[in-house]
């Protein structure tokens, strides 16, 4: 069976609505026992006390927010080699869920930081790369709407999710480049001996696997309308002509 398959829009929404139900009842299980583990079980760190416990929502949405965004990357260049518009409908899918995504981690990252900082805000790489990120998300949206032709929407926000990919890249990696900055290093990281304490690692890791499966769920859920609102515009246009 070949992934290109599921480029047919029946195909797609005949698989996942086979999928969805049982992906976004993990979602959901996920995501209660995580916050739920993490929230209520778990000691205060001895330097940042009860404070520590943002991380349960901080580092998850600020993977997805970034992870979205190289999704949506990988779908535009999918549109522009192969012309699928499943591809293209999924990306415009993504962008109002990653944007959520960017929203709530600047916003825990301000509760977190706030009493470590001493400050809401500070205009270090990590969080000025992000800001601008989200800005990329706004700005992807507008450019959606604001074209009438679908297949002319689709180029030109993909060759702006290629430019955002950028700044995607640099909200990951921001730390790594630069040393100055107040935001600290990765909290999970594949190359680092030693990661967050296990007493967070483990629901972290729940947590984690809570917000990929809902993303998931969420833009199945946004592409199946998204095709069909395609389907609506494309037979509205015909009885129009006719």
């Amino acid at each position: 069976m070949s992934l290109w398959e599921y480029a047919n829009p029946v195909k797609f929404i005949r698989t996942t609505d086979k999928v969805l139900p049982w992906i976004s009842v993990l979602a959901v299980a996920s995501l209660v026992i995580g916050l739920i583990w993490g929230f209520f079980f778990t000691p205060d760190d001895f330097r940042q006390g009860s404070t520590v416990k943002i991380i349960y929502l901080h580092v998850p949405s600020a993977l997805m927010a970034i992870n979205a965004w190289l999704m949506m990357l990988v779908a535009s260049l999918i549109w522009i080699v192969r012309r699928h518009h499943v591809s293209a409908l999924a990306a415009r899918a993504a962008a109002p869920v990653g944007a959520v995504m960017t929203v709530i981690a600047l916003a825990t990252g301000a509760l977190w930081g706030q009493p470590m900082w001493g400050t809401w805000w500070a205009w270090d790489p990590r969080l000025t790369s992000f800001l601008i990120l989200f800005l990329f998300y706004l700005g992807y949206m507008a450019l959606w709407e604001a074209i009438e032709n679908d297949d002319t929407a689709a180029d030109l926000t993909s060759i702006l999710c290629l430019v955002g990919s950028v700044f995607a890249l640099l909200s990951r990696y921001a730390v790594n480049f630069w040393n100055q900055g107040l935001h600290q290093g990765a909290s999970l990281s594949l190359d680092k001996e030693e990661n967050v304490a296990d007493v967070f690692y483990f629901p972290l890791l729940v947590c984690i696997a809570g917000f990929v499966l809902l993303f998931i769920a969420l833009v199945f859920l946004r592409t199946q309308t998204e095709i069909r609102a395609r389907r609506t515009r494309a037979l509205m246009a015909r009885e129009r002509m006719a």
